[in-house]
């Protein structure tokens, strides 16, 4: 019997582990959800090595592939060597221009090099890097979210997001943006769907109104 689901995989953002997707809900008579997961890097690994390894985790063609933040930049990346019904990024950006300049201005002078990702078990820096808050009010919130503190991986995602510089954009894909994302603010994104009140965080918060959009936005 042939499989008339839709399979969608969802990538979570930075340092996030896939609990960032469970107050997303799919029809089940439709869609078929997996969430993806974040894995170590090994020494040197290019983002090209990355998305060729996290391609073997699809376990469906055609399948439709969502990626948050620096997931979507590791999405786009996947897209080349795998084919996909969509691909679908979410607070995010699809090229080096839709950087905010000081991301941009850190390529050069390679500060990022020294940020202190030794310090990943404090949840309040580690919020500021994944989710560009600095809060103490959803600290509970995030200590659940933002489980991927390696050293290693995090020295790599950071190294890998100002670097972001893809030769050609991904077709058939769709950009969602939030408004009021201090991450990747709006006003550098070309085609996009804004969400009004969006932050970088509107996966988690914002929840209601992809289940509402997404259906739409992944058959039509």
């Amino acid at each position: 019997m042939k499989d008339s689901l839709v399979h969608v995989y969802l990538m979570p953002g930075m340092a996030a582990n896939p609990s960032i997707f469970k107050n997303i809900i799919l029809s089940e008579q439709t869609f078929k959800v997996h969430w993806l997961a974040w894995f170590v890097p090994e020494k040197k690994m290019t983002l090209k090595e990355y998305a060729i390894k996290m391609c073997t985790r699809i376990k469906h063609d055609n399948s439709v592939l969502l990626g948050v933040s620096f997931g979507g930049m590791l999405v786009q990346e996947m897209a080349k060597y795998k084919q996909f019904k969509k691909i679908i990024i979410v607070s995010s950006v699809k090229n080096k221009s839709e950087l905010p300049k000081r991301m941009r201005f850190a390529k050069y002078t390679r500060i990022h090099k020294i940020l202190p990702t030794g310090l990943v078990n404090n949840v309040e820096i580690l919020a500021k890097y994944a989710f560009g808050e600095n809060t103490t009010k959803r600290l509970a919130l995030y200590e659940e979210y933002l489980s991927v503190r390696d050293k290693r991986y995090l020295d790599w995602a950071i190294d890998q997001i100002v670097n972001f510089n893809p030769k050609e954009e991904v077709k058939n894909l769709i950009h969602i943006q939030g408004e009021k994302d201090p991450v990747f603010p709006i006003k550098n994104i070309k085609n996009c769907i804004p969400v009004k009140n969006g932050t970088h965080t509107m996966i988690i918060h914002r929840a209601k109104w992809f289940n509402e959009q997404l259906p739409t936005i992944i058959l039509e």
